[in-house]
This record gives C-alpha cells, sequence and structure tokens, in this order.
C-alpha cells in the first residue's frame, strides 16, 4: 500500500489538474500543450472549453489551423495572413473593461504556435506576455513532432529577426509557460508497459518507427484529428506545474472525455425549460490503470487473514491429508537435537549397521 504522504501527493496532484482545468485562482496564467501525430490535443482544448463555458467564463480562439468554430467558443478569430500586431490589437479588443472583482475569467486558445514561432521566434515571448492579464488565462498548443524552419541569420550589416545563439522557441515557450501539459495514446503507453514488464524492446509508432511512406500506428489512439483513444479509455496527460514558490509538480493522468445526459435549466425558442447536454469527462491517476498498477500496492493482508490463495497457475496450498501426512514425519536424528546434559547437545547418533566395518582405532579418535 502507497505512504500517507504519496498518497496525499497524488491527491494533491490531482486537485491541481482540476484547478487548471477549470480556470480557478488564475491556476496557470499561460499552460503549453504539447502533441503529436499519435494523439492530437484537440479532446484536452475541448475539455478546457467545455469548462470554462460552464463556469461563464469568456472563450477566444485564435486560429491559425482549424477552419470552422468549435463549440463553446464566443469569439472566433482567423490569424492567418495578419501580423503580430494586429493579432494583439484584436485579441485585447474582446477582453473585459470591468476590474477584476467584477469582469469574468477569459479563456484565449491559440491552436497552434508552431506559425508564431516560425515567424517571430525572437519576440514570441513578449507577444504572448502581452496578452495575460489578471483575467485572462492563455493555453496555447504547440506541435512537438512539425519540423521548425526558422529563418537564417542575417549577415553582417544587416538586422536578422532571428539569432543563431538564440535559444529554441520551443525552448522559451517551456520556460515561459507555468504549465506543461503533455498528451500521449493511452494504447501505446500500455502497450509499451507491457513490453517493459516482458523486458522486450519498446515498439514505436508514426514517425519515430523511421519507415518511408505511410505513419503506422495512427489507427490506434486517434491521430491529430481523432477524439482520442479508439478503444475509448481516453489519453495520457502528463502535467508538469510550476508553483509561484518555485516548486514543480509532475504527475501523469488519464483523462476520459465523455458525453453525459444531464438535466440543465435551459430554455428554446418558445421560452419552456428543457434538458440539455453537457460534457462531463473522468479523471484519474495512470498508476490506477490496470496496466500500471503496482501488485505492491494491493492489500494482500486481508486476504491472508481469510485464507485466500494466490491466483496462479499452480496451488501453493496443502490438501488436509498432506498436512496430516508431512505431520507425521520424523526427520532424521530428532532425538540429537534433545538436551541430554551439560555439552552433549547436538551429537550425532549413529547406528551401525551389518554391512559397516567396526575400527576400534577410530573410534578412539
Amino acid at each position: 500500500m502507497p505512504s500517507s504522504a504519496q498518497s496525499h501527493a497524488r491527491s494533491h496532484a490531482l486537485l491541481l489538474l482540476q484547478k487548471l482545468l477549470n480556470l480557478r485562482d488564475s491556476a496557470s496564467p499561460l499552460t503549453l500543450v504539447l502533441d503529436t501525430l499519435e494523439q492530437s490535443a484537440k479532446p484536452l482544448i475541448r475539455e478546457f472549453l467545455s469548462r470554462a463555458k460552464a463556469t461563464k467564463s469568456k472563450t477566444i480562439f485564435l486560429s491559425f489551423s482549424t477552419l470552422k468554430k468549435p463549440a463553446d467558443v464566443d469569439i472566433f478569430i482567423k490569424a492567418r495572413g495578419k501580423s503580430p500586431e494586429t493579432l494583439r490589437a484584436e485579441l485585447t479588443s474582446h477582453y473585459p473593461s470591468g476590474t477584476a472583482g467584477h469582469a469574468h475569467k477569459v479563456l484565449v486558445v491559440i491552436d497552434a504556435l508552431n506559425p508564431l514561432a516560425q515567424t517571430i521566434p525572437s519576440s514570441l515571448s513578449l507577444f504572448l506576455s502581452s496578452l495575460v492579464t489578471p483575467l485572462v488565462s492563455l493555453v496555447g498548443v504547440y506541435h512537438a513532432d512539425v519540423p521548425l524552419v526558422l529563418p537564417p541569420p542575417a549577415s553582417s550589416g544587416s538586422v536578422s529577426p532571428y539569432n543563431e545563439y538564440e535559444p529554441h522557441p520551443l525552448t522559451t515557450l517551456s520556460h515561459l509557460a507555468t504549465a506543461v501539459l503533455r498528451v500521449g495514446s493511452l494504447y501505446q503507453a500500455v502497450e509499451r508497459r507491457r513490453a517493459e514488464n516482458r523486458s522486450l524492446p519498446a515498439p514505436e509508432w508514426g514517425l519515430a518507427e523511421g519507415r518511408e511512406g505511410v505513419l503506422i500506428g495512427l489507427g490506434r489512439g486517434g491521430g491529430r484529428n481523432g477524439s482520442g483513444s479508439a478503444d475509448g479509455d481516453g489519453f495520457v496527460l502528463e502535467m508538469e506545474m510550476r508553483r509561484r514558490s518555485g516548486r514543480s509538480v509532475a504527475e501523469k493522468f488519464v483523462l476520459v472525455p465523455r458525453a453525459v445526459q444531464v438535466s440543465v435549466p435551459a430554455q428554446n425558442a418558445n421560452g419552456n425549460s428543457r434538458g440539455g447536454k453537457i460534457e462531463a469527462s473522468r479523471l484519474y491517476l495512470l498508476s490506477d490503470h490496470p496496466a500500471f498498477r503496482d501488485p505492491g500496492d494491493d492489500d494482500q493482508g486481508g486476504a491472508e487473514g481469510e485464507g485466500e490463495e494466490m491466483e496462479t497457475t499452480f496451488n501453493l496450498g496443502l490438501t488436509e491429508k498432506q498436512r496430516r501426512d508431512r505431520e507425521g514425519i520424523v526427520l532424521p536424528y530428532f532425538d540429537a537435537q534433545k538436551d541430554i546434559g551439560a555439552g552433549e547437545g547436538g551429537r550425532i547418533l549413529y547406528e551401525m549397521g551389518r554391512e559397516d566395518d567396526f575400527d576400534d582405532e577410530e573410534d578412539e579418535i
């Protein structure tokens, strides 16, 4: 069983992620979401938007690759072909003008940070910092497996938008973000765990396979256009939360987005109340998944007290007849274990057989 300190740390990490998803107490002004071809960040973004809608927060979606306005989005802004200054002015024009105590919170979602990292690599941190206010939480998605073509350094005498000695834009984003969320396929994580338990090489999918042509492995666990695992088991979510004290909290979770039919007070066109459909989800630690559960965490004390046997391919117990036969066996030299007297305990008693040759000299020795 895990110790009380470990249980407290796991519960604390789960509460931190819930606070981050619900935009409570400005848990993270800037959240960086990393996805790949094997697992898209769209289910996580939908989770952010649905929870923001449930708390009556204003949602602004800045689109670089999304064509249609997603659900639960109040303002949809197309960013293609616009300069950073134009985007900043358009975004800030939709911010609330009230104070922090009277205005609603705002969630700004950027579906792809790669175009910004490629066009303004040097001023990317300044651009994102100008969008964050005490009422605004920014969530940006970065495709970690998309190659980033940076502008070449300028020759002597000219001004270059990017210096070759500057850190990579992804390094800057990871340092600037107060929370980093990495999504992954649950199916692939389970397969890697099984290979690890059997001391086999971990399987690879997508670009890591190193195969030319069609990418293998996109059918399971969803792709960049998918909604999660094909099995409906959700996806893996790795969280790295940077607290104000400087301490970092890291944990792995499983997020299962799902739609649940509930009764929500709403009104139709005639003004009559009706039921509605909201998005709910299930969130738990990855270590609680059956494929990742440690056998030592099971409570074996209760099973042993009740006389339950272990689930094995052979029987470890004894029948009643075998137990009686074992108790009736007399061990060899059993009489020598008795305390006969001072200095005589532990002597060896040997009875000569018919074929033994008695030697007086050896007996004297």
